[in-house]
């Protein structure tokens, strides 16, 4: 394999398609920039992830990849790799590892293109990276970095990075704030709890709805803290059951916040109590206290990447399964994980913020 050229000046990078694998490469995105700081930097990524990188002083460009729109169907993908023809990219990096991914840039006719030789695609590739089968045994943000190695890149630290518009940060504030006064109380005299109910993998991903009820009843009622619930439309139903267990002292944000304004709302909570989920790699990334609830997924692989995360699991024969529903039907990995220890952990926080 030719070396990649080291004096790339229009680069594209092909951002992963979730929230959370999207957080998981901030390190590699960085590294990237890194090795080529004169580079105009481009990142190619669906609508929901663009957020992620929309204030990233490593990104010069987002260009949106309208699936739903311009660029739906085999017509639209034509028409993407035709628009990204026109761009005269003389490298992209495939930080996605779908066929789609190199094809698309194969027919955009970009001269270099560097990724993992996954999914049958290495023909489409120039620059085509084995995979290492011990990657399995280590967290993902290694995956995309060693990935870079491959390609004769030099990585920078493994942490994870976000970086928020001032903007929305102010509106976060704001609304944190508004939250507050209704109850009579100032931003600095309470703790800000964050719960996340939710998971776009599937219900076997998520620590049942009437446990983070109880939670946030308890919590609630110990510190005299806000409780917020972040989340989508999607998690409405479950925001209105832990409201109806919370009393007044609640705010909920469940589909009604851009990701954008959802990041910022995270950053300031004082622990944040989630699922395997997206969010859950925002709050590690933003250095939020946070407790994650594991059953099953693998939390040795894409588990919070911080060092202010406690993982709360409970180890049974057939976790983890990665699957989207229980295919045992008791559901015991998620089941047996008790309000207490979630409680417990949650509390460890509040009090080292004290």
């Amino acid at each position: 394999m030719p070396p990649i050229p080291k004096n790339a000046s229009n680069i594209l990078i092909r951002s992963t398609n979730w929230i959370g694998d999207a957080i998981m490469t901030t390190p590699a995105v960085r590294s990237i920039h890194r090795n080529f700081p004169e580079a105009k930097i481009t990142l190619l990524a669906l609508p929901w992830v663009a957020d992620v990188f929309s204030a990233c002083p490593h990104i010069d460009h987002i260009f949106i990849y309208d699936k739903q729109g311009r660029h739906q169907g085999l017509r639209g993908k034509l028409r993407l790799a035709a628009d990204l023809r026109q761009e005269n990219y003389d490298l992209t990096i495939l930080l996605q590892n779908a066929f789609e991914a190199a094809l698309i840039t194969f027919l955009a006719r970009i001269p270099a293109r560097g990724g993992y030789t996954t999914d049958g695609r290495g023909l489409l590739l120039t620059h085509g990276v084995r995979k290492h089968p011990a990657i399995k045994t280590k967290h993902q943000v290694h995956y995309y970095q060693e990935m870079l190695e491959g390609l004769g890149l030099q990585r920078s630290e493994n942490s994870l990075e976000l970086f928020l518009d001032p903007a929305v940060e102010r509106d976060a504030d704001a609304l944190i704030k508004e939250a507050l006064a209704l109850q009579g109380e100032k931003a600095d005299d309470i703790p800000i709890i964050g719960l996340n109910p939710g998971a776009a993998y599937g219900p076997a991903k998520c620590w049942p709805v009437a446990k983070y009820a109880e939670l946030a009843g308890h919590l609630s009622n110990k510190t005299g803290g806000l409780i917020v619930i972040f989340g989508t439309a999607a998690d409405q139903e479950a925001a209105a059951e832990i409201c109806s267990a919370t009393g007044e002292r609640v705010l909920d944000l469940t589909g009604k916040t851009t990701l954008a304004q959802a990041l910022a709302c995270i950053a300031r909570c004082s622990v944040f109590v989630t699922n395997d989920s997206g969010l859950m790699h925002v709050a590690a990334a933003l250095n939020t206290p946070l407790v994650a609830v594991f059953g099953s997924t693998d939390h040795i692989a894409t588990g919070p990447y911080s060092q202010q995360a406690t993982v709360v699991r409970r180890p049974v024969e057939c976790s983890p399964c990665m699957k989207t529903h229980c295919p045992k039907g008791h559901f015991q990995c998620m089941e047996g994980i008790t309000v207490e220890e979630v409680e417990q952990a949650a509390l460890l926080w509040l009090n080292k913020r004290e």
